[in-house]
């Protein structure tokens, strides 16, 4: 198991659109992904879920990788969210 703290930076959080390239990016990793924001721990290849834990700019969460390819898939995961998604 790896895991980062990082912060979201899209001004309007993780609404729909970035919550969907964000899923899009690390579905094809094997390792599961999940997000803990606050109390909430937060399955992270489900846009819904995603969507659900209204994260909005500006919130510190910890991204959690487990599985074979978990380290490439930290780093893409964080990468995303540094980069704002394309916004």
């Amino acid at each position: 198991m790896v895991s980062k703290h990082t912060k979201i930076i899209n001004p309007m959080g993780m609404h729909m659109r970035p919550a969907q390239l964000f899923v899009a990016a690390i579905t094809p990793f094997k390792s599961n992904v999940t997000i803990k924001y606050g109390d909430k721990t937060i399955v992270a290849k489900s846009i819904m879920n995603l969507m659900a834990a209204c994260m909005k700019q500006g919130s510190e969460i910890e991204v959690i990788c487990e599985g074979p390819d978990e380290q490439e898939c930290l780093d893409k995961a964080v990468a995303l969210i540094e980069s704002g998604l394309g916004e």
